[in-house]
């Protein structure tokens, strides 16, 4: 059933993939794949690769079905450009939606709009430790600089506040890595505020995007980045969902929106 909104905004949509351990619920999941993704998700080493990337393109098909009049097995993806997937043409309409994925270490994070691009990124804090020296390896100068003045016990946090944020800004452009990293940054106007500067070289207006910041977890974090369209947008809605089972609300307060004063 397609979803019951068609005003303009975002939906985040969240699957705990470590959590399907139904053996008939894989099969079911497994079957909604194109030959190609089951391909695919043979070719992964790890027993956890294999789930999420199972999941993953499970979601995908079954969410999108949610917005448009397109059976899960039925989708067809092509990728821009710069490799991201989008998709094909021949949906028609349905393919005005736009849609982004990230996945980490127990999540994956699907987010859908209808009004513009949109990029989402989730990080485990705690998956992996960062290094001394990364920020100035991929930050900003003013980025490094803020990152190497908050204490060492509050760092992991900090560097991936700013990280989630950058790679949802790259994946809202459409365009990968190849936005260097150190050429655009955030910085924080008040404790709950995200404001974006841009060097004039990218060729692109700080106004033009809106972002948020949740805590899904106590061990994720998600940022979400977006054009921002001719009337405010709500606060984007996260669903947790277990792909064609269930869904229902997941609470998440946002941490950091973007400013209104600049």
């Amino acid at each position: 059933m397609p979803h019951p909104t068609s005003a303009p905004g975002i939906d985040l949509w969240l699957t705990f993939y470590q959590e399907l351990t139904d053996p008939r619920l894989l099969d079911e999941l497994r079957g909604l794949l194109s030959e190609a993704e089951r391909q695919q998700a043979a070719r992964f080493h790890f027993a956890d690769d294999r789930k999420r990337y199972l999941a993953t393109r499970a979601l995908v098909r079954t969410v999108l079905s949610r917005y448009a009049p397109v059976a899960p097995t039925d989708w067809v993806f092509t990728a821009n450009a710069y490799g991201r997937p989008q998709i094909d043409p021949c949906h028609g309409e349905a393919a005005g939606l736009h849609f982004n994925l990230s996945h980490t270490q127990g999540l994956i994070v699907l987010g859908v709009a209808r009004h513009g691009a949109l990029g989402v990124d989730v990080e485990h804090l705690h998956a992996r430790q960062v290094s001394p020296g990364l920020g100035e390896r991929f930050f900003s100068p003013a980025e490094a600089a803020a990152l190497a003045a908050v204490p060492p016990a509050q760092r992991q946090a900090r560097f991936f506040e700013y990280w989630t944020f950058k790679e949802a800004y790259i994946k809202a452009r459409g365009m990968g890595l190849s936005i260097p990293l150190d050429r655009f940054g955030f910085d924080y106007p008040h404790e709950h505020a995200v404001q974006l500067t841009i060097d004039p070289a990218l060729g692109d207006d700080a106004q033009r995007w809106q972002f948020w910041q949740f805590r899904p977890t106590p061990d994720h974090l998600l940022a979400i980045c977006t054009e921002r369209p001719p009337t405010p947008l709500p606060t984007p809605t996260l669903r947790r969902v277990v792909p064609t089972l269930a869904d229902e609300v997941w609470p998440a307060m946002v941490m950091r929106e973007s400013w209104v004063g600049y």
